[in-house]
């Protein structure tokens, strides 16, 4: 059987993307992608850019056979302003709201993973780094899934997270956050990512293919 890819975690040049929405759909869809949420850098300088790429958005859903989701990625923002963030992010429109994790490969401050499973409007904590037991069992009681990246650097920790997933029982997600259009890729490649991971074939698929609809339904996104 043929599965359609999901990814939940996409940047456009609306942030440090390198293409328009409809580039950024367009790739997607011929590399046989059934949703994409473009989910741009956000903190308190720029959250209110959201809605601008709401019609274009509107645009490709009625033209292309892809279902393109408003999203946001709270990034470097103080822990303190995470949860007014998540808030303001989703009174904008936002459907899927992502938080920039202690990933590996930047100084993010220390307790933003913390603060990020600790707030209930947060579908998922990007590439979370060293995350503890801790806060992957607050992740899980709150329905924060946690991300197994494809980005380089960020993808550093993914043995890591796979592991405290497994232990907890955290729903996982594979994204690439994608910046680029060498980023984007196929459902095969992302089942690899998995893989190398550490995670069996089975909690590959569920992180590809469940965990995303399930975040998807609970936010009322139709596709």
């Amino acid at each position: 059987m043929t599965h359609k890819r999901i990814d939940l975690h996409m940047h456009s040049l609306f942030s440090d993307g390198e293409l328009l929405p409809s580039e950024l759909a367009r790739r997607a869809l011929v590399l046989d992608h059934e949703v994409i949420a473009i989910t741009d850098h956000v903190d308190y300088s720029n959250i209110h850019t959201i809605p601008e790429i709401s019609e274009a958005i509107d645009d490709i859903n009625s033209n292309w056979d892809i279902t393109v989701v408003l999203g946001a990625e709270i990034t470097h923002a103080p822990v303190e302003s995470i949860p007014s963030l998540a808030d303001k992010a989703r009174e904008l429109g936002a459907k899927i709201v992502v938080v920039h994790g202690e990933t590996l490969n930047e100084p993010v401050v220390e307790g933003t993973n913390f603060a990020a499973v600790n707030c209930k409007e947060i579908d998922i904590l990007g590439h979370p780094g060293l995350i503890t037991r801790e806060e992957a069992e607050i992740a899980k009681k709150n329905n924060v899934a946690l991300e197994i990246s494809a980005r380089k650097g960020h993808c550093l920790g993914n043995g890591h997270v796979a592991n405290i997933a497994r232990e907890v029982g955290n729903d996982l997600v594979v994204d690439t956050d994608t910046h680029s259009p060498d980023d984007l890729i196929t459902f095969d490649r992302a089942i690899e990512i998995a893989l190398g991971a550490g995670m069996t074939k089975e909690e590959a698929l569920t992180a590809t293919i469940d965990n995303p609809r399930k975040i998807l339904k609970r936010n009322g996104v139709k596709f």
